[in-house]
């Protein structure tokens, strides 16, 4: 149950990799690997007060994950969504109760069963049942932030509903521009792009930081160029990390002895949570290396690429001064997660250009010469233009033969000024030699490509886009 106890929401990922999410038919249940960063694997934990030891969990669409008396093919009975019935009885079907195994856990109906998740002929298929392929039960759960602002899904879901899956883009369906059964490159994460600008605010123009926990300890790069601990000495030379900026999102952070924080798979302790967090120098950067701040009032989490957060643990020994990454399932480690960011070198930027010299317009000053001709001058200081920056714009492009985003294509980025979708298309048709093209996003509601119609969004903020190319168009 502790996996439960304080996350508002979480993800369950099962033994395929692919996540559980609700269908935006707001009644099918399934697994999926492309939505695993769209709304639709979020499911809300709604606490039961009748019963304590078991939970129901909320869909995006405000149904709950429902054990029905529906058969599905061969064995098993159908997992759906379905809003809450004022009856106690049917209430129950949607009543899970956390079994905790090793680090994941299985989810018991009040009947008895499990809620399995199926490979072989009934792929992506979800049931609840007694007989069952042991790995098919199990879940891994991942806690999830909800975002305060959401005003950037909110702007994605509204273009959804303005464009139809029937709509042509140069005369073809967009039924062939559904997503990729493998994991899009192009999926949006679930944090808003206004919380990502504000939380690396902690971070911006910083060439070095140091990083204390609840403690009062800092983040200490251990002597033998290994290990990682907590240490007292703000002054300590291992206590300054290097900051490097991977995307708009995520950092790498870089010790005294330039090897990098890393989250590594060896366990702490043997049958404890937590994994250990080390220096290393790998011959290829990775995921294991990359963080993402995520901002908790005036403090920051730092979550790695698979959900689980850096920990300054406390207690007895071995557990005091270790630093681990971990989910927080207790109410009195949350707090240990949490870090204060001491900028403690910057990157000195170039200085700004001098504003111009004074405009003179001859009308108001006159000379104090008499003997020169009367001549009227006055100094008008112009006032100075803000600088409009632009946002930065990831594409790919695809070709509507297939319609689908190649994991390893390659991605560009541009500088685009201005809110209008003509423009932004003209623009990208210049930097692509493409004629033809249609703009679109990757809605996080249902996965799917739909063709930009609107403004773009307020406050340049950061877009992923794909651009769709006919090829049939292309002399």
């Amino acid at each position: 149950m502790e996996f439960f106890e304080k996350p508002v929401a979480v993800r369950l990922k099962t033994h395929l990799d692919k996540y559980l999410v609700a269908d935006d038919d707001q009644v099918t249940v399934r697994q999926s690997l492309s939505a695993g960063g769209t709304r639709r694997a979020r499911w809300l934990i709604d606490h039961v007060d009748s019963n304590s030891h078991v939970i129901r969990l909320k869909s995006c669409y405000g149904n709950y994950l429902t054990a029905s008396d529906t058969p599905c093919l061969m064995m098993g009975k159908k997992v759906i969504q379905k809003s809450l019935p004022e009856s106690t009885k049917e209430q129950l079907a949607m009543e899970w109760q956390p079994v905790r195994d090793g680090f994941q856990v299985k989810l018991k109906t009040s009947c008895g069963t499990y809620l399995r998740a199926n490979g072989s002929m009934l792929r992506n298929t979800v049931t609840h049942d007694t007989c069952f392929t042991h790995n098919w039960i199990l879940f891994d759960v991942e806690a999830v932030d909800i975002p305060e602002d959401e005003e950037f899904d909110d702007y994605m879901s509204m273009i959804t509903s303005f464009s139809s899956v029937s709509d042509e883009i140069s005369g073809l369906e967009f039924s062939s521009l559904h997503s990729s059964p493998r994991t899009p490159i192009l999926s949006f994460i679930k944090r808003s792009p206004f919380q990502q600008a504000s939380v690396m605010d902690f971070f911006h123009n910083a060439k070095a930081v140091r990083l204390k926990n609840h403690h009062n300890k800092y983040l200490y790069a251990d002597e033998d160029q290994e290990s990682v601990s907590q240490d007292r000495n703000g002054a300590s030379k291992n206590n300054r990390w290097t900051v490097e900026f991977v995307t708009d999102t995520h950092i790498r952070l870089k010790s005294c002895y330039n090897k990098y924080l890393t989250a590594s798979n060896q366990p702490f302790l043997l049958g404890m949570t937590g994994r250990k967090v080390l220096q290393t120098l790998p011959p290829r950067l990775d995921s294991s290396l990359e963080w993402e701040p995520i901002r908790e009032g005036n403090q920051v989490k730092l979550r790695t690429r698979y959900g689980q957060y850096l920990r300054a643990n406390g207690g007895l020994p071995p557990w005091r001064n270790s630093v681990t990454h971990d989910i927080p399932h207790r109410t009195a480690t949350l707090e240990w997660i949490l870090w204060d960011v001491d900028v403690v070198d910057i990157v000195v930027q170039s200085p700004a250009p001098r504003p111009p010299p004074p405009l003179l317009h001859s009308d108001s000053f006159t000379s104090s010469d008499s003997s020169s001709p009367t001549t009227s001058w006055s100094f008008q200081e112009s006032s100075p233009a803000k600088i409009d920056q632009g946002r930065a714009i990831y594409y790919h492009v695809v070709s509507d033969d297939f319609g689908e985003l190649d994991e390893d294509a390659q991605g560009f980025c541009i500088t685009f000024k201005g809110n209008d979708v003509g423009e932004l298309t003209r623009k990208l048709e210049e930097e692509t030699g493409l004629k033809g093209i249609a703009v679109c996003t990757r809605s996080p509601l249902d996965g799917n490509l739909y063709p930009l119609r609107l403004q773009l969004p307020p406050n340049n903020v950061t877009m992923k886009v794909v651009v769709v190319h006919n090829s049939s168009s292309q002399e």
